[in-house]
């Protein structure tokens, strides 16, 4: 996970990087945490080390991320996946919680995501009692936003929405995903007066002129980040 952040935060501080998309094999997007190096943990250690906090620090990356999940998402790996702003995967994708079957519970963040992506009835019946869910379910909950025939077809797809979204204006992205990420910290009426004032702050920049003056002159933007 350190390792993940720092390629995170490195690409998050060059001027070329658009969008990140984040993926495993087929066998496993991230099968979770080593239960053997887990296991003699104790609460003051825990504690001290304040033990999972990495996967919250992904949060903080102002480029939109893309999971392309193919094979296990299971525990810590589910979570990561959520920790992403948009959810793709392959056809054998597998999503699950199943900290409960080890008598703890999700403790990077999957009983407050999970809840916000398909509802606290789901939710609590996949922390509840451990048991996975397919990649269709996952796309019909609303988990994952697509799923896709080949292992190779959810990453290319990854790839391909990760340079669309790396060629739009750079400001207005990173607005709208930290205007997105808002509505889960605050209620909707506060939520709209904060995505009301990232839209105001727009209109300052260069790239609000350009893109505006090139859809009325039917041109192609020519984004500058400014």
């Amino acid at each position: 996970m350190k390792e993940l952040n720092d390629a995170l935060r490195t690409f998050e501080s060059s001027k070329e990087a658009g969008a990140i998309v984040i993926t495993g094999n087929e066998r496993a997007f991230a099968a979770g945490a080593d239960i053997k190096e887990m296991k003699d943990i104790t609460f003051a250690d825990a504690f001290r080390n304040d033990f999972l906090k990495p996967w919250a620090d992904i949060t903080q990356i102002t480029i939109p991320i893309i999971a392309a999940v193919n094979g296990y998402a299971l525990g810590g790996g589910c979570e990561l996946a959520m920790t992403a702003d948009i959810i793709y995967c392959g056809p054998k994708a597998v999503f699950g919680q199943p900290e409960i079957k080890l008598g703890v519970i999700p403790g990077a963040g999957g009983t407050q995501r999970l809840v916000w992506a398909i509802g606290k009835a789901k939710a609590m019946e996949i922390i509840l009692t451990g048991k996975s869910i397919s990649a269709e379910e996952a796309v019909a909950w609303g988990l994952a936003a697509r799923m896709f025939e080949t292992p190779e077809g959810c990453v290319e797809a990854a790839l391909d929405t990760a340079e669309l979204i790396a060629g739009l204006g750079r400001l207005a992205v990173k607005a709208a995903k930290e205007a997105v990420n808002q509505s889960m910290e605050n209620g909707l009426s506060e939520g709209v007066k904060y995505e009301r004032r990232l839209f105001h702050s727009l209109f300052a920049s260069r790239d609000q002129k350009i893109g505006m003056t090139a859809f009325v002159e039917k041109k192609k933007p020519q984004w500058t980040g400014e």
